[in-house]
């Protein structure tokens, strides 16, 4: 193909494969951190003294920031490049890891955890809008949607076994520092690999109430579903933070509507595959987070794993991700459309959560946790990759960084709900048979034994939900996302009315 032609298509650097690497690792990363400082948290507590009251905060003040500040952050990687972004964020990520790591008081632990928030909400959204303007023709973008799906799926498992690692054979100050070889190694690949396609900058001036609006009402909705978690739902803060979090969004949105440059073009969520993909992949999330959390605790606590073998135990979920997101996601991306891999894969993934209401103490982990973690993993990576790749699908190229933020921030506020709610149920389940059963014990192996039984009754009364929420998540992208399959296309314009043209066949080894 001769280069005039090439530029017509809009053909992507010679070094883009060489981008993704860098890309994946600082992804691998991010996703790292969310499970990697869980492991640690209890050795933190009890180095830094503090207290049960106040340990929710190394992980509420990273949700925050994160979760707040991400469609700044994606709106900050559309004005001064995504690449300059890109790097600034892992810098960040790298001195706040190493403040965490160096800590000696709460203060200082809370503080590197906001500040890992912060550079994390720069670094994730400019780090999937590099793929989106990066890989334009259809089957190598499913190609790299499927790498960065299956990080995305399954670091946070990869997370648990490092923790459970270096918390347990080195020190839990280690959970930090490993970010900063990460960090410097992405960084400076990034720097010398990554070519930003040319024009793809939104230079508009900063819609500053937007961005003062839709932080403050993200914040209140992160916050209020992490302190339901500890105080209840009808706690007077829980319920203040709910209301004003209604409240700041709906004044975002119509603020939004009116300014000539908004933070979050309205044009970017209205588009029904964009809106759909959003919902169903937060939604998915929700089931996904409150899982991690009980089969943590239930091999650990119920059964008696170390957190090595906790970890280890996450490795057919890991595994069926990879598959799901490589294997079957990528070869069949560019042959069907989008929803007839979306809509199945949330179905085999409720499958496998279905498995898991089964649980009970003595459930053997050969059949019933290994068929149920290998269902999850394959539904979940064949859905995740094509998600990944159509939230980004056709959007101008000045709303890249914007759009790729609303993906994390959905994944995000879905992590915080998921944590939240299917822990109120849990908990509420597990009292509600302890009280019922209690005094049938009179020994106190007994009691031990209905504690137990209790808390696996909480995890199986919140799976019930986590099931339900996942056909939800299956029947909306079935709804919604009516796209088309991208094969033998590559995306050169934009917008709802996003110019299609014939690509040169590339042949995926």
């Amino acid at each position: 193909m001769s280069e005039t032609a090439s530029k017509a298509l809009g053909a992507p650097d010679a070094n883009r494969w060489k981008a993704l690497v860098f890309i994946a690792l600082a992804q691998l990363m991010v996703v790292l951190d969310a499970t990697i400082v869980n492991i640690a948290l209890p050795s933190a507590q009890q180095d830094l003294g503090i207290s049960d009251g106040n340990r929710q905060w190394v992980v509420t003040a990273y949700a925050l920031a994160f979760g707040g500040l991400l469609l700044f952050g994606g709106r900050i990687a559309d004005l001064w490049g995504r690449k300059r972004t890109f790097v600034l964020g892992l810098a960040g990520f790298a001195a706040a890891s190493a403040l965490g790591g160096a800590a000696t008081n709460e203060a200082m632990m809370f503080g590197s955890r906001a500040l890992q928030g912060v550079f994390g909400a720069l670094l994730a959204p400019a780090a999937l809008s590099l793929l989106a303007v990066m890989f334009t023709d259809a089957k190598e973008r499913a190609k790299a949607f499927g790498i960065y799906g299956a990080i995305a799926g399954g670091g946070g498992a990869v997370g648990l076994i490092l923790g459970g690692f270096l918390t347990e054979y080195l020190d839990w100050r280690w959970t930090f520092f490993v970010n900063i070889p990460f960090a410097m190694v992405a960084a400076a690949g990034a720097w010398f690999v990554i070519r930003e396609p040319e024009g793809g900058r939104n230079r508009s001036p900063l819609d500053i109430p937007g961005v003062i609006l839709s932080t403050l009402g993200l914040v209140a909705l992160v916050y209020g579903f992490t302190r339901a978690e500890s105080d209840g739902w009808s706690d007077s803060v829980t319920v203040a933070m709910f209301v004003a979090s209604v409240v700041l969004l709906a004044a975002f949105v119509a603020v939004e509507a009116k300014v000539k440059a908004p933070l979050l073009p309205l044009r970017v969520i209205t588009e029904r595959n964009r809106g759909g993909i959003y919902l169903s992949l937060g939604l998915a999330i929700i089931a996904m987070f409150g899982l991690f959390l009980f089969l943590t605790y239930y091999l650990q606590v119920v059964k008696g794993y170390s957190p090595v073998r906790t970890g280890f135990a996450f490795l057919p979920m890991i595994a069926g991700m990879i598959t799901g997101s490589t294997q079957i996601g990528t070869r069949l991306m560019t042959r069907v459309a989008p929803r007839l891999l979306m809509g199945p894969g949330f179905l085999v993934a409720a499958l496998g959560m279905l498995l898991l209401t089964q649980l009970e103490i003595d459930s053997s982990y050969t059949a019933l946790l290994l068929p149920a973690m290998l269902l999850l993993g394959l539904g979940m990576g064949t859905a995740f990759m094509p998600a990944m790749s159509l939230a980004t699908q056709g959007v101008e190229p000045r709303d890249a960084g914007v759009a790729s933020a609303m993906v994390n921030t959905s994944q995000q506020v879905g992590g915080a709900i998921g944590t939240a709610l299917l822990n109120t149920i849990a908990a509420s389940a597990t009292t509600s048979y302890i009280t019922d059963h209690i005094a049938g014990a009179t020994s106190r192996s007994q009691q031990q034994l209905v504690q137990l039984e209790g808390m696996v009754q909480g995890y199986t009364s919140a799976i019930w939900f986590a099931v339900g929420i996942l056909v939800a998540a299956s029947a909306i992208a079935l709804t919604f996302v009516n796209a088309g399959r991208p094969g033998g296309t590559t995306v050169v314009g934009s917008g709802e009315g996003a110019k299609e043209e014939l690509a040169v066949p590339v042949v995926v080894h």
